[in-house]
């Protein structure tokens, strides 16, 4: 099992910036890939960013709505991925819950979530 905690979330202006932080614990080992995900009011769940985290690489893969915005990133120990969020605009308001895939044995794992508010 894998535990996620988010952390970072909280009011800006329109403009300005945050920082998401994620800590995964349990069996991290199983970890293939990290990722953010939001949700708005009356919205789907969506993509926001994702990093590879097994195999080295560090892929990262970003909505087209946050691209030049956000940029993901893992710590040193593999178990900790960031979100900067840069020019936040009010669209950017949503619950941003933090995501761990596993493809063996094959799970998708959740973070409770932090709220992002965008102010105009």
């Amino acid at each position: 099992q894998v535990q996620l905690v988010e952390s970072g979330g909280g009011l800006v202006q329109a403009g300005g910036s945050l920082r998401l932080s994620c800590a995964a614990s349990g069996t991290i080992f199983s970890i293939n890939n990290m990722g953010w995900h939001r949700q708005a009011p009356g919205k789907q769940r969506e993509l926001v960013a994702s990093i590879a985290i097994s195999g080295g690489s560090g892929r990262t893969n970003y909505a087209d709505s946050v691209k030049g915005r956000f940029t993901i990133s893992r710590g040193n120990a593999m178990n900790t991925v960031y979100l900067q969020m840069n020019s936040l605009e009010p669209e950017d308001t949503a619950v941003y819950y933090c995501n761990a895939v596993s493809l063996s044995p094959s799970k998708n794992y959740w973070g409770q979530g932090t709220q992002v508010t965008v102010s105009s």
